[in-house]
């Protein structure tokens, strides 16, 4: 049985909306790095597809600004990558350790 994930913290719209594009953003440039295996063809759809991301992405940050929601709230926003998996998602951005 999987463990029970915990709550996900009290956000607004827009800033659960910033953390899925974020998100979706860095799952697609996973899948785009060129230190990780794959075939070129999944790469290329990923970057057809991170240009309407980053766009949705753009988009929910300039709605918080419109809206007066001047500053990203750190902790919670960190919380919620957490629970969404966050940790695991963002370190296929990186390049691998070496055998060096």
């Amino acid at each position: 049985m999987l463990p029970e994930l915990p709550p996900l913290p009290a956000l607004t719209r827009a800033e659960a909306e910033l953390i899925d594009g974020y998100l979706d953003v860095v799952d697609l440039l996973g899948r785009i790095n060129p230190a990780r295996s794959g075939d070129t063809y999944r790469g290329l759809r990923a970057a057809q597809a991170l240009v309407s991301k980053a766009a949705a992405l753009r988009d929910a940050l300039a709605l918080m600004h419109q809206r007066g929601e001047s500053e990203l709230h750190g902790p919670t926003l960190t919380r919620a990558l957490r629970v969404l998996d966050g940790e695991r998602r963002t370190a296929r951005l990186t390049v691998p350790p070496g055998a060096d």
